[in-house]
């Protein structure tokens, strides 16, 4: 079986190389010529763990291949990916500018059957879309080519998208016709051979799933810092109300952590988007408006509980503040919509000075904010005479570190635990002062 996957981006990527891993003859293809050179060559433009090696495995075995020109491919594979970005525009909607350009291209250039699939993040209707360009670009050449739109939504987590996308605890498929059908479910057969775990359902459900399951992990998380901040002025402990509800079945433990706030890719854009798309069809989704907001605020909470520590945002002037963790979760290199860039943001502004560190996400960084931080060589050389330490990220390695190493190279005594991954009753034994979330 032959596919093309248009899109070198985290899903597009992941997607190809995990197919071609199976076996499926893959093609990637991007606009970028240096990205399609850099892949070529078995290196990465990501942060995946797992990723880099399989990339390299199955271009050896020359069923991963790269190329800038979809209109060389569209005609010998029979089934073309659609897994370009789609960044939200001003009013929160995802912009298809992309998606329907990689419509445009198929049209002009198809001259046999294919299933045409989205499998970027998109709105309720974006299929249908993409169905009237390529109809569009058919007609213009007085072609009566016949063709499938499918809908064939991600779910894999950053961080861990290898493992997700080989071992699926669902796969949705929105398809239109039973010839569709029996084509998406012949490619996924490989990945049901255990359990079968295929989902068939109409097109506009299957955008809509995508979206509804952002949004509710969202909520939960959003809704667990709401509990955390009334912990906080009730004298109640989030960490023991999230094992007491989450020991109830009908609520289950998963995304039921107070922190910081959420970030990344998804559940930022995707809650934006299903509320524009709410609002275009006339309906307030006013739970996601008070998720998207709670999230807003709670990544300030650091940085109030600092100014609270110093008395004023006036004493932060000259400070010297230390930031464990940058993107906005562990095992990724992405900071899109971090809560780190919001707190650096907060702090550069008060006149504080800022050392960071971040196991894989610091040349990231430094694209994104040049020097206007300081990049330690690694965690203690971040703390290294520090007025106060802030935990933002839960990477592995920063949940033990030595106290006493700690006392040596602070010069304050302030620790501020976004995560709530470390042990506050030890760092207080030691002299610190210890602040988490919740509690």
């Amino acid at each position: 079986m032959k596919i093309a996957v248009v899109g070198t981006g985290y899903v597009g990527l992941v997607t190809g190389t995990c197919f071609s891993e199976m076996g499926v003859h893959v093609t990637c293809v991007d606009v970028d010529s240096n990205k399609i050179d850099t892949l070529k060559s078995g290196s990465i433009p990501i942060y995946e763990p797992g990723l880099e090696t399989l990339v390299r495995k199955n271009i050896k075995s020359g069923r991963l291949l790269f190329t800038t020109r979809l209109e060389d491919v569209v005609n010998d594979v029979d089934i073309v990916f659609s897994a370009v970005g789609t960044p939200p525009d001003e009013d929160g909607s995802a912009d298809l500018k992309y998606v329907l350009e990689v419509a445009h291209t198929i049209g002009k250039h198809l001259n046999r059957y294919i299933v045409v699939v989205t499998k970027s993040t998109v709105p309720v209707g974006t299929a249908r879309k993409v169905k009237a360009v390529i109809q569009e670009e058919l007609d213009k050449r007085g072609c009566n080519i016949e063709f499938d739109v499918a809908s064939n939504p991600e779910f894999l987590k950053e961080g861990n998208a290898v493992k997700d996308f080989m071992s699926p605890d669902r796969v949705v498929v929105g398809v239109e016709s039973e010839r569709a059908r029996k084509i998406m479910a012949r490619l996924y057969k490989p990945f049901m051979i255990v359990s079968d775990r295929l989902i068939f359902t109409d097109i506009p459900s299957a955008e809509m799933i995508k979206y509804a399951a952002n949004s509710m992990l969202a909520t939960r998380i959003s809704f667990m810092n709401d509990i955390a901040n009334l912990c906080e002025l009730v004298g109640a402990d989030v960490n023991m109300v999230r094992k007491g509800i989450g020991s109830d079945t009908r609520i289950g433990k998963k995304f039921l952590y107070a922190g910081c706030g959420y970030g990344g890719s998804c559940f930022p854009k995707d809650v934006k988007a299903l509320i524009k798309t709410a609002a275009d069809n006339g309906y307030p989704m006013r739970v996601l408006q008070a998720v998207e907001e709670v999230n807003a605020d709670q990544k300030l909470v650091l940085y109030r509980k600092l100014v609270k520590h110093y008395g004023s945002e006036n004493e932060l002037k000259g400070k010297a503040i230390a930031m464990w963790g940058l993107a906005f979760k562990p095992e990724t290199d992405d900071m899109r919509e971090a809560p780190a860039l919001v707190l650096i943001d907060k702090l550069l502004g008060a006149g504080a000075t800022v050392k960071v560190y971040d196991p894989v996400a610091m040349d990231e960084c430094r694209r994104r904010l040049g020097e206007a931080v300081t990049y330690a060589t690694d965690m203690y050389d971040a703390a290294t005479d520090a007025d106060a330490l802030i935990l933002v990220t839960e990477w592995k390695e920063l949940r033990m570190p030595n106290v006493e190493t700690l006392l040596l190279k602070m010069k304050g005594r302030l620790i501020l635990d976004g995560r709530n991954i470390l042990d506050g009753e030890e760092l207080q034994q030691a002299g610190f002062e210890y602040h988490c979330i919740g509690k």
